[in-house]
């Protein structure tokens, strides 16, 4: 007898989708009959997106210009020689998605250490847990019960390329196993896994002068998640994994010998193709070619290599509509980008509260919240909060909470 996964897998998966890479369903053609144009960017293993660490997690989910700490790895490891420490550990829990099911989880370790002063490896390992499933047959006689799990493996180096300025790189291992091998669409899954890389600078410049006070400057880019496509079964079109672009920047003011403030700024895009406009005939039907493959009416083809795929994606939106008819496809680009905003208030560089806002468009998935949170340091011991506060009530990220513990050694 073959089996289906239960409906709790479908449904858990729809939330994965919808809600943490931001995918709302939309109609073929890319658009809805009225209101909003719907159009957001679909991609594999999604939880790669999902910030891991309540530092930045308090800041608006802010971290490729920060000022560098343990969990860096994930936001720009190129940060991790203006390290004061010599090494570090970092462990973060965060409950997903708790307002609709209350088993998703989603687990963090981070840790570097500095080889010299110019020389830093780093690692990393990312668990998510999609809780318990049960898998049932054509008649819903249970057929056994399955946890559905995602997990990313890191390994980085970092290096100083000038007093000012450093780079980074990180291999990264990922595997994600939605169904542990049951039959789905009438074909047998398994596990995704890809290679994926990053790639990150920073710039830090210190003993700014704003006024009569001392100041940091810092500047960070990154390109993270580029690796193969994936699917889970065989006769499925393979997918993105999140690839995403981050710039940054920080500024941070030593008010006097106690206090200290810095404002930064994230900006993030992914790398991915936007879904086109498939041409459609006077009944709504697709219309294809000779070779049975549909035609694209407005964007370009998303199923390219992961290159092309990359280039593409700064201009191949189908466009939004206009009041004059018209399609603007630098308009669409422009809302395919998501930005932070975020500060952080330290007091004797032992006390932090933190607060930041996170905007996404409408129709690219409609993620809008504040988060606040607070950090505490004594010796070498830091414990971190977050608490994240959405924009509309009722929204399944509401009350996210995120928890760091970490542990530095050998500071100056």
């Amino acid at each position: 007898m073959m089996k289906f996964v239960s409906f709790k897998s479908i449904f858990l998966q729809i939330l994965i989708l919808f809600f943490i890479s931001g995918s709302y369903a939309v109609a073929q053609n890319g658009t809805v009959p009225s209101g909003p144009q719907l159009n957001a960017i679909q991609t594999a293993v999604p939880f790669m997106t999902i910030t891991p660490d309540s530092r930045a997690g308090g800041m608006g989910d802010i971290g490729v210009a920060s000022e560098p700490d343990i969990n860096s790895q994930y936001w720009n490891s190129a940060k991790y020689p203006f390290m004061e420490s010599q090494g570090g550990v970092a462990l973060s829990y965060t409950p997903w998605l708790r307002q609709l099911i209350n088993d998703i989880n989603l687990a963090y370790l981070a840790g570097f250490y500095k080889i010299d002063d110019k020389q830093v490896i780093s690692a990393a390992l990312r668990y998510f847990s999609l809780g318990q499933i049960v898998f049932t047959n054509n008649y819903g006689t249970p057929q056994g019960i399955y946890v559905p799990n995602e997990f990313a493996i890191d390994a980085g180096y970092s290096r100083l390329l000038t007093d000012n300025f450093s780079g980074g790189i990180v291999f990264r291992f990922i595997r994600s196993d939605l169904t542990g091998g049951q039959m789905v669409g009438g074909g047998e899954s398994k596990a995704a896994i890809a290679i994926a890389g990053d790639l990150g600078f920073y710039y830090r410049l210190p003993d700014l002068r704003l006024g009569n006070k001392d100041g940091i400057l810092g500047l960070g880019m990154q390109i993270a998640n580029m690796g193969n496509k994936v699917s889970y079964t065989e006769n499925q079109e393979k997918s993105f994994l999140p690839t995403n672009l981050r710039l940054g920047g920080s500024f941070t003011i030593n008010l006097d010998e106690y206090n200290s403030i810095a404002l930064m700024a994230d900006v993030n895009k992914l790398l991915v193709p936007t879904p086109p406009v498939w041409l459609t005939d006077s009944v709504g039907a697709p219309v294809k070619d000779a070779d049975g493959n549909q035609v694209i009416e407005y964007g370009k083809n998303p199923y390219v290599s992961v290159p092309v795929g990359m280039f593409q994606s700064f201009y191949d939106a189908p466009g939004v509509i206009m009041d004059d008819g018209s399609r603007s496809v630098a308009r669409e680009e422009i809302n395919e980008i998501t930005y932070s905003v975020g500060m952080e208030y330290w007091y004797r560089k032992q006390f932090a509260i933190r607060g930041g806002y996170f905007h996404e468009h409408s129709t690219k998935g409609n993620r809008k919240y504040f988060t606040v949170g607070m950090g505490l340091r004594l010796n070498v011991f830091a414990l971190d909060f977050s608490y994240l506060i959405p924009v509309k009530q009722q929204n399944p990220l509401a009350n996210t909470l995120r928890f760091t513990l970490g542990f530095e050694f050998g500071g100056k």
